[in-house]
């Protein structure tokens, strides 16, 4: 393994305080735009939606700018207790674009063949600040997709906590939108190690699309139907030589799994059955960003269709 040159920001082996996360705040530039590329075009399909039976509601908004960003959901405006209940969440790290834009791709296009058989809630962006300045954490330097616990530090993390404690007949899929990209090793995990005080040892950058399962609860037939199902779209993850995929061990192709609830990840956060967080890689030189979205899309409805299935046969 191989220790790399230290982080701009801090001092080698001391956590940051106050100063330093203000120094890495004061560093973040704002590159897109929340309001062009979710707000707009989830506002002009609000007609449709409102004909499927789905609304757009307002669940929060993040102290920073509250006006600029609103955290909006897309719901069914009735919910039936003998349908399966699905969330998707997009945008925990809001630099996985294709989380964003995928998810909007599945409200345009595919949530009309799933509204009479589910109950949907789909947050498009949980973290729109970090959407924005193309980042992992939020504007205090923490990671939105590491604090879903009590009492959370993250407010995009409390607030969407606050949604799923909303929906009375709680959730059967949640499947959580992310990619796995090459700014991990440049940007994100350099900083993580500077901001811990710990040091930084390079890892690598599987290519391709794979699934986190949970550690506790894998589901594997689950796992795998959405493996098969993206794979008709993007290639998958292979095992590095070591049999692992970022540092865990592959239990299938293209799946590992995480100890989701210790860990405080966003796929932990409805206690439900059948959870995947999903992994694209956008910086592959055979990934298109199309493409992308079109894999997390095909994530999400080979994930409804399993559990749809299952409802089925049983």
């Amino acid at each position: 393994m191989t220790k790399l040159a230290f982080y701009p920001i801090g001092t080698v082996g001391k956590k940051w305080g106050e100063a330093e996360i203000a120094a890495w705040f004061a560093s973040c530039q704002i590159k897109r735009s929340y309001q062009e590329d979710v707000l707009t075009p989830l506002y002009a399909m609000q007609a449709r939606l409102n004909a499927l039976g789905l609304e757009i509601v307002q669940y929060g908004a993040l102290s920073i700018n509250p006006a600029r960003y609103p955290l909006l959901a897309v719901k069914s405006r009735i919910s039936d207790p003998l349908k399966p209940t699905v969330l998707v969440t997009g945008g925990v790290h809001g630099y996985e674009t294709s989380g964003v834009h995928g998810a909007l791709a599945f409200l345009a296009n595919q949530a009309a063949h799933y509204v009479q058989q589910i109950n949907l809630v789909v947050a498009v962006c949980v973290s729109p600040w970090g959407y924005e300045t193309i980042n992992r954490w939020n504007p205090k330097a923490i990671d939105p997709n590491r604090s879903f616990y009590i009492n959370s530090p993250a407010e995009e993390s409390a607030a969407l906590m606050q949604l799923v404690a909303s929906i009375e007949q709680g959730f059967d899929v949640h499947i959580d939108l992310h990619e796995t990209t090459d700014s991990d090793e440049q940007e994100f995990r350099p900083a993580l190690a500077a901001r811990d005080g710990k040091d930084f040892i390079k890892g690598s950058i599987p290519d391709g699309f794979y699934t986190v399962g949970d550690t506790e609860n894998p589901q594997d037939a689950f796992q795998k139907a959405i493996i098969d199902g993206v794979s008709n779209v993007t290639h998958i993850a292979p095992a590095d030589e070591k049999g692992e995929i970022i540092g865990s061990t592959v239990v299938q192709h293209g799946v590992i799994n995480y100890p989701l609830k210790a860990l405080g990840l966003c796929s932990s956060v409805t206690g439900c059955i059948y959870n995947t967080t999903t992994e694209v890689y956008p910086d592959s030189p055979t990934a298109s960003a199309e493409e992308c979205n079109r894999a997390q899309v095909a994530a999400m409805t080979s994930a409804i269709d399993y559990v749809l299935a299952l409802k089925v046969s049983g």
